[in-house]
């Protein structure tokens, strides 16, 4: 597949807009805004030449995909506009949602998934090929659900031979990926920076690309095969830029080599198959390939580049140093850590909380007001006033017969309840109480337990217990040694001739 089938640009047009500028990623001849004229012009949601300010949100997010959504677009066609818009196109390596998150946070218009890494995070094991299909594509769409951009996915070498390839293309589109690399590595793979490195058969590597696109078309989607070789430390360069050529004829999208060894190896690598998109990768900190910027890359040929150790790199250093300022008896210092409100900004809590906002409704009465005493059949003022907050004298009571109530007492009904001095922890305060009344038929109303303080409240909603100093009685039951369990406090009938009793449990 050659250049003609890659299309342009950022995110798929807005109807209403006509803008006819986007800004490229990195283009030092052509600075944004630049006008294009030949191409269907698209607004971009995220120019990297003005990276998103912190108060970026999950909002922006949802935004575009709705945009990208009502164009009919997908990641792949985000990312084959990307391929063909101006100059060289930066995507850091993640390996969770929340790097990736912050790839895209940071301003970049696509990620890489780097199986490096994801063996890194998830299993603490180095690259070595004992990751398997499953963890990575499970992996993959914890990142393809968090951000917005276009990820390209490490696909290995496809977990087998040419029918799992199919398999790992399909379940990475299944997945969300914008693209997949697919590498001619035999199994057991590892890192192409690594020692030991051997390849397929260049016959065996072809067909492995010719089954990644038969599983893209049989699937209806349209994802970016990126052919990979890792000959080049296996066999040769020469090998490797054959086998290049060989994945362009059987219809790749993108070309990489990796491991080049020097600026004219990848320069050799760039001028074969001029119209397909060539990636490079910088592996930070001491890898084969010459870490070269973006300028540089883009002057020899280079259409995209990963950065596959950075976040995980920085990542490990930065918990060794944590962990090392904990364990002397201190914290990380400001400078290394950020606030607990950028922490809570960057994971979406202040944008979680404004749209909770969109499904709240109007303030109900609490809990016991809603319903907390039940009794079938139960129609006294007390039912009434506990379900309804309905003051006693504006309903009528009955003296139907009822069943034993049962009444779930909430912290919420305590705290709201218990207005008294909270301090006091001695004599009747921390005790417990039985609230029983009797109607005048003799029937049992209400039989509940409840802490001393709530006794306070109950007296605005029980009729007989109006005017009584509840608190005051239970002061004098504290000063006079603490009654015995089963004393009654109180004991007397109400204005309707229900028999009120107050017990020590």
């Amino acid at each position: 597949m050659g250049l003609s089938s890659i299309r342009l640009l950022q995110t798929p047009p807005i109807p209403s807009l006509s803008s006819s500028t986007y800004s490229c990623c990195y283009s030092p001849s052509l600075p944004p805004p630049c006008t294009i004229s030949k191409l269907q012009r698209r607004p971009q949601l995220f120019p990297s030449a003005a990276p998103p300010s912190r108060g970026w949100n999950l909002s922006r997010k949802r935004c575009a995909l709705a945009v990208r959504a009502a164009a009919g677009g997908s990641e792949a066609e985000a990312l084959r506009r990307i391929l063909e818009s101006p100059g060289i196109h930066q995507g850091p390596a993640c390996f969770d949602a929340l790097s990736g998150r912050l790839v895209e946070k940071a301003g970049f218009q696509l990620c890489f998934m780097s199986g490096f890494s994801v063996s890194a995070a998830r299993l603490g094991l180095p690259d070595v090929g004992l990751i398997s299909y499953g963890e990575m594509v499970d992996q993959g769409r914890q990142i393809t659900q968090a951000v917005s951009i276009p990820v390209i996915g490490d696909g290995d070498n496809g977990y087998g031979n040419a029918m799992n390839v199919k398999r790992t293309v399909k379940g990475f589109i299944q997945a969300g990926f914008a693209g997949i690399i697919i590498e001619d590595q035999v199994s057991p793979k590892a890192c192409g920076h690594t020692r030991g490195r051997r390849v397929v058969s260049r016959e065996e590597a072809v067909m492995h690309i010719k089954a990644a696109i038969d599983a893209r078309r049989e699937s209806g989607s349209d994802i970016v095969i990126v052919a990979r070789t890792d000959s080049r430390q296996a066999v040769s360069l020469e090998e490797s830029l054959r086998r290049s050529r060989a994945f362009a004829d059987a219809g790749a999208d993108v070309l990489f080599i990796d491991a080049l060894a020097s600026r004219e190896e990848m320069k050799a690598f760039c001028e074969i198959s001029p119209l397909l998109p060539k990636m490079a990768n910088m592996l930070e900190g001491g890898g084969r390939t010459p870490i070269l910027n973006p300028v540089e890359l883009e002057e020899i040929g280079f259409k995209i580049v990963s950065y596959p150790l950075s976040l995980i790199g920085v990542s490990i250093r930065a918990m060794e140093d944590a962990l090392a300022a904990i364990k002397s008896g201190r914290v990380p210092p400001p400078g290394s850590l950020p606030s607990f409100d950028e922490i809570k900004d960057t994971l979406g809590f202040n944008d979680y909380y404004e749209e909770e906002k969109r499904y709240s409704i109007s303030p109900s009465q609490p809990s016991y007001q809603r319903g907390t005493v039940y009794s079938p059949g139960m129609s006294s003022a007390y039912s009434t006033k506990l379900t309804t907050g309905e003051r006693p004298e504006q309903s009528q009571r009955a003296d139907a017969p009822s069943d034993p109530v049962v009444e779930v007492v909430t912290p919420y009904v305590y705290d709201n309840f218990s207005s008294g001095d909270r301090s006091r922890q001695s004599g009747m305060w921390p005790r417990t109480l039985r609230l029983k009344i009797t109607g005048r038929n003799g029937l049992e109303k209400l039989d509940v337990r409840i802490p001393a303080g709530f006794l306070e409240g109950m007296a605005g909603v029980i009729p007989g217990l109006g005017g009584v100093n509840i608190m005051q009685m239970l002061e004098d039951a504290s000063i006079e040694g603490g009654p015995e369990s089963g004393k009654i406090l109180l004991d007397f009938n109400d204005a309707m001739g229900d028999r009120i009793q107050v017990f020590v449990e």
